[in-house]
């Protein structure tokens, strides 16, 4: 039954004096990547040994700096990797891996076991906190819920000191924070906070997990804010975010939970995670790119970064997905594919330094895809787009009056087919359409004689002379069509410019005849921009039906 009557709306803060709406994100956050636990717990067969090395191994490269490695105490094969990252030296020094652990001190004594001999690691504690959790799943008091808490902390704070050889640091998680009464919260961490005491130098971590997101991000920032202002130790303590996707705002809430004094940021490349997913690192790091900050993570070739990611997890990255979809750069739309071609230009022209391109927030080279995904052609396509798959592909580049006369050939071409036409097949019609002449109406040689204003020519069409006279060659020649074939010809668009250089120079000419009223386009190249122009205007005048070819000697 689809009965929205069984909800209820989330109780808002009612924050008054909230300051987050009024800031900027000016730096990155501290990431802390939780593909190889959160990620992989989520997948329908969990990575192997060898994969999760690999995605280790591109996490390191990436850049991040913490990488929760696994729930060693929870699964053999998290507890084996582990290992081998520590035994075969794989961790590089300025890296700290972190592992979960629930509050029980068998699992906490067998989390340490698996570190035993690293050099750096973060210990994640966590319990659920959340009001559902407590009253229908636990059946305890608050009181309850911060007992447990309190007594893991001191667990993780004992076993630690059986290694002091290894740098400790400490983070706590209320689990389903969004679900818990804030104050109780608050209550909860400043119980856990005691039991580490920051304030001697140690490093300790709150970590604020939407298990299950719950609200509009506002609403989360609010929480965020709350929390900041009421923990006993703040500014001893990293404050960090973990977000999920149940509502499809993970990365937004994120974004205001920075703005509402969080320090760190835990997610996963690509957002791949439990239920509709955890908070998308790339997202997150490509939306602080496009506004200029520095994401501190390399994310400039994202080609890679989905290879592993498809590879490691058996999940598809969808072709809209933010930033990394191979579809992202495209554009089908006519008018978008205009607007680009114009914008690009623009910035081409007047040399821009900064990026700011009509529908592409950035340039897709910065992360290792190309232009030439940013227009393909279909029925939606218009006049812009058509021009730049060919000026693209092939060099050949066409005037504007040009454009409305191609584009009418190609969008009938896709319509009888309904789908997407290649570059190959453009060119295939343009050729068709504009160049292609029978050899009837081929020049072949030409002599021009200048007198007082007028130009005497004899063309050579196909073997056959056709003299004639005028202003000049071109007046010349249509004046020559015109008498022999009786039809009243004028040139209404004439464009005429070198399509390379050097001693292989070629020129292109582009030609709009009006023939008795019938608009007649044609193209031409040759090696000399005389033969272009002149047979421009043959092929355009050959495309008169049914107009045969007659010689006059």
């Amino acid at each position: 039954m689809f009965d929205h009557q069984k909800y209820i709306q989330f109780t808002p803060v009612g924050l008054k004096d909230r300051n987050w709406p009024n800031r900027l994100i000016t730096k990155a956050p501290y990431w802390c990547s939780v593909d190889l636990r959160d990620g992989n717990q989520a997948l329908v067969n969990p990575m192997n040994v060898d994969q999760k090395t690999k995605m280790f191994e591109l996490l390191v490269k990436l850049g991040f700096k913490e990488i929760e490695i696994g729930f060693p105490s929870a699964s053999k094969p998290d507890f084996d990797f582990t290992r081998k990252l520590i035994d075969e030296r794989l961790i590089p020094d300025d890296i700290t891996v972190q592992v979960l652990t629930q509050a029980r001190k068998d699992l906490i004594d067998r989390t340490y076991d698996s570190l035993k001999g690293v050099k750096r690691a973060i210990v994640h504690l966590y319990n659920s906190t959340s009001n559902v959790q407590r009253e229908q799943v636990f059946r305890i008091s608050e009181g309850g819920i911060l007992d447990i808490a309190k007594k893991g902390a001191k667990w993780v704070r004992e076993a630690s000191m059986k290694f002091p050889h290894t740098e400790w640091i400490f983070q706590y998680s209320p689990e389903s924070f969004t679900g818990t009464d804030l104050d109780h919260a608050v209550a909860v961490c400043d119980s856990v906070v005691s039991e580490w005491k920051p304030e001697t130098g140690r490093k300790v971590i709150i970590n604020l997990p939407a298990t299950v997101e719950m609200s509009t991000p506002n609403v989360f920032a609010d929480q965020v804010e709350y929390f900041c202002k009421n923990l006993a130790q703040r500014d001893k303590i990293t404050i960090s975010l973990h977000t999920h996707n149940d509502r499809g705002c993970a990365v937004a809430a994120a974004e205001l939970g920075i703005l509402a004094g969080a320090d760190r940021i835990e997610g996963t490349l690509l957002g791949n995670g439990e239920r509709t997913g955890n908070m998308d690192i790339v997202t997150m790091a490509m939306n602080l790119y496009s506004q200029g900050i520095d994401p501190c993570l390399d994310l400039s070739d994202i080609v890679k970064i989905i290879e592993v990611v498809e590879d490691c997890t058996g999940i598809a990255i969808a072709p809209r997905h933010p930033w990394a979809g191979e579809l992202v750069y495209t554009a089908f739309s006519g008018s978008h594919q205009d607007a680009i071609r114009k914008s690009m230009q623009y910035h081409k022209d007047n040399n821009q330094k900064i990026w700011n391109v009509a529908y592409l927030p950035i340039d897709p080279r910065d992360i290792n895809r190309r232009y030439e995904a940013v227009v393909r052609i279909n029925s939606q396509s218009g006049k812009g787009g058509v021009a730049l798959v060919l000026e693209r592909d092939f060099g050949i580049e066409l005037p504007k009056w040009m454009h409305v006369r191609l584009a009418e050939i190609i969008q009938n071409a896709v319509e009888e087919t309904g789908q997407e036409i290649s570059p190959s097949s453009i060119y295939m019609l343009f050729e068709k359409h504009f160049i292609r002449v029978n050899e009837e109406w081929r020049l072949t040689d030409y002599n021009l004689k200048h007198s007082d204003k007028q130009v005497e020519a004899e063309f050579v069409i196909n073997g056959i002379a056709m003299k004639c006279c005028g202003a000049g060659p071109l007046e010349a020649l249509i004046e020559g069509l015109n008498r022999i074939f009786g039809y009243h010809t004028e040139i209404t668009q004439f464009d005429q410019h070198a399509i390379s250089s050097g001693s292989d120079a070629k020129a292109q000419a582009c030609i709009e005849l009006a023939v008795n009223g019938q608009m007649h386009c044609a193209v031409a190249i040759a090696d000399d921009t005389l033969v272009a122009a002149i047979q421009s205007i043959l092929t355009a005048f050959s495309r008169i039906s049914p107009i045969k070819h007659r010689g006059v000697a």
